[in-house]
C-alpha cells in the first residue's frame, strides 16, 4: 500500500542545513549597541597598553616572590633594603659634593651692585623666609663692604673662603666668624644644606660688627694671607 501524501514536498538538503535567520529584534539590538555613543568612555589605546604593562608587571613580581627566598615577605625585605641603600647613597653623595655648580648661588653674578643693594635684597629674602638666597646676599653685601672699605681690592672670581682669609689679616679679631660665614656659604650653595634663620642672623651679625671694627694697624698685618681653595663667590 503506497504511503499517504501530506500535500508538502519533502525537505531538500539545502534547506535543512541552511542556518535560522536572525530575528530583527537581535539585529536591531547590535546595530543599536554599535553606535559611538556608547562607546565614548571606552579606555583609551594608551590606559589599554597602561593596564597590559600593569598585569605584566604583576606577573613578573608574583614569579619573583615565588623565586625570592620567604616568598612575598622575602621579596618586601628585599626590596626595602635596596631603597634604603638608594637613599644611604644618595644622601652621602650630596653631603660629599664639591663640584661647582652654576646658577642663582655663585656670588657676584650678574651686575655690579653695592653692598646696601645687597644687603636690601638680603633682608628681602629674610621677611619672606627664604634662607639660602637671604644667606648668600648677605655674603655678597659682606664682601662687597670690605672692599668699598678697600680692605679687599675688587677680584672677579674670588671665593669665599679667599675673602674671609683675606679679610682676616686686617681684622684678625673677627678670623673665626668669618671662616665661619664662608663655611656656611658654601654649605647652602654648593652642598645642597638649607639655610635657616640662625644662619642668617650669624651672617647678618658678621657684617655690622665689619662695619663697626677698625682694621688692625699696617704693622701688626701679616704680609700675605695663605691662599684658600674654595668655592667661587
Amino acid at each position: 500500500m503506497p504511503p499517504l501524501s501530506t500535500g508538502r514536498p519533502p525537505p531538500t538538503r539545502a534547506t535543512a542545513l541552511s542556518p535560522p535567520p536572525r530575528l530583527p529584534a537581535r539585529e536591531d539590538a547590535e546595530r543599536e549597541l554599535s553606535r559611538s555613543e556608547y562607546h565614548q568612555h571606552d579606555p583609551s589605546l594608551l590606559h589599554r597598553v597602561l593596564d597590559w604593562l600593569w598585569d605584566r608587571l604583576g606577573d613578573l613580581l608574583r614569579t619573583a616572590a615565588e623565586a625570592a627566598p620567604g616568598g612575598s615577605v622575602g621579596l618586601t625585605v628585599l626590596v626595602l633594603v635596596l631603597a634604603l641603600l638608594l637613599v644611604a647613597l644618595r644622601l652621602r653623595l650630596g653631603a660629599l659634593r664639591t663640584r661647582r655648580t652654576t646658577g642663582s648661588a655663585a656670588l657676584f653674578p650678574d651686575r655690579l651692585r653695592s653692598a646696601a643693594d645687597h644687603r636690601t635684597a638680603a633682608e628681602s629674602h629674610a621677611r619672606a623666609d627664604h634662607w639660602t638666597p637671604a644667606v648668600q646676599e648677605r655674603m655678597r653685601a659682606l664682601v662687597r663692604s670690605l672692599e668699598e672699605r678697600a680692605l679687599l681690592d675688587p677680584r672677579p672670581g674670588r671665593t669665599a673662603d679667599e675673602a674671609t682669609s683675606e679679610a682676616a689679616v686686617d681684622l684678625p679679631q673677627l678670623a673665626d666668624r668669618l671662616r665661619a660665614a664662608a663655611r656656611t656659604f658654601d654649605e647652602v650653595s654648593y652642598a645642597g644644606r638649607p639655610a635657616d634663620p640662625a644662619d642668617y642672623a650669624h651672617l647678618r651679625d658678621l657684617d655690622n660688627a665689619l662695619l663697626r671694627t677698625t682694621p688692625a694697624p699696617l704693622a701688626n698685618r701679616t704680609s700675605a694671607a695663605p691662599a684658600s681653595h674654595g668655592w667661587a663667590v
